[in-house]
């Protein structure tokens, strides 16, 4: 019998895992055979303070010092065309990226084409090593004296004295339970007998190109449409490319869907001198969030028992240090260092 067992072995469930086994022995209980295999496995692994509601850039930032080691530079340039002039002085406002000219723009990305009136950088934005920040945080829950295992999918959730979760024929038993269950995170809390707080996984789809135009991108750096209409990242030699859209699904095993990757790869080359003539690769991933876009964490109201650790939408990597710690904080009854109105905005019994 554990203290405290984690469903969820995403970027949510091992970091909050980690802080916990400081204090507790934790099991972590993942459904597939690797760790972090949705949603964080699928991310565009950029750390961006300014990206988020307020409670989420409370948290970007309480997370910065942490995130140093799995940081390297990679920039962040916003592109508006003719007629998006309140949309694009909108998103430059609020990711506080001063307006550059357009040569200094061409300069960052040489292949943007004439469409392009206006542009905004910071150099601020940073790729995050996403798969050693997860092994990390799994070794330090080794280290503490706990268990992360994976191929663990959850059938049954009882509670008497104390929570018993089935896997197959397996029994894990705890006082305390952590749902970081990502999309699954609502079905879990049924399973558990608590009451859903609506979570909607929304899917995401990227495609990988080759590098336009046969230019050495490495130093790009990720540039948006207006509205987050798309955006593309350069990923080891190749450029990725998003469409941004927040398509409503169930949890699932997301893949992309052709159309969707057409109109968003259209919306892209809209805005530069090279044609999109191949496609090497296409995936999807997903992104939940509560109804109020705010991750949920903390205690539910009605069991105590119950921890949530979800709705991290498309912010769990840049989070996930202040988040966790936050919840480690809240679970072991100690003092946390974010403000309280920002835990009240995460807390769950706001629903």
């Amino acid at each position: 019998m554990s203290d405290i067992i984690v469903i969820g072995g995403g970027i949510a469930g091992i970091s909050a895992a980690a802080r916990l086994s400081a204090h507790a022995e934790v099991s972590v209980l993942e459904a597939e055979t690797a760790l972090g295999y949705h949603a964080s496995g699928r991310s565009a692994a950029l750390f961006e303070q300014n990206y988020g509601l307020p409670s989420v850039i409370t948290l970007n930032k309480a997370s910065a010092a942490f995130h140093q080691p799995y940081l390297s530079p990679r920039g962040f340039l916003l592109v508006g065309r003719e007629g998006e002039d309140d949309g694009f002085e909108a998103d430059a406002k609020n990711l506080k990226c001063p307006e550059i000219s357009l040569d200094e723009a061409r300069r960052h990305v040489p292949i943007l084409n004439a469409s392009v009136t206006r542009a905004a950088y910071h150099p601020d934005a940073m790729d995050i090593d996403t798969h050693r920040m997860i092994q990390d945080f799994a070794k330090t829950v080794r280290a503490n004296g706990g268990r992360v295992m994976t191929g663990k999918q959850v059938s049954t959730i009882e509670k008497t004295d104390a929570w018993t979760v089935r896997c197959g024929q397996e029994e894990f038993s705890a006082h305390t339970l952590v749902n970081a269950a990502g999309a699954w995170a609502d079905q879990i809390a049924q399973m558990a007998g608590v009451n859903p707080i609506g979570l909607q996984p929304m899917r995401r789809s990227m495609a990988r190109l080759p590098a336009p135009g046969g230019y050495e991108i490495s130093t790009w750096p990720i540039f948006f449409g207006v509205n987050e209409a798309w955006y593309a990242k350069p990923d080891a030699g190749k450029l990725l490319v998003s469409p941004a859209e927040e398509d409503p699904v169930a949890p699932m095993d997301a893949w992309a869907d052709d159309m969707v990757i057409a109109e968003g790869l259209d919306r892209y080359s809209a805005h530069v001198t090279q044609e999109v003539t191949r496609v090497e690769t296409t995936w999807a991933g997903l992104r939940s969030f509560a109804p109020d876009r705010t991750l949920v964490l903390g205690r539910d109201a009605t069991d105590p028992d119950f921890v949530w650790c979800a709705g991290q939408g498309g912010y769990g990597f840049q989070t996930a240090p202040a988040a966790s710690q936050l919840l480690a904080d809240l679970v072991m009854g100690h003092s946390p260092e974010i403000d309280a109105k920002t835990i009240t905005s995460l807390s769950p019994s706001r629903f």
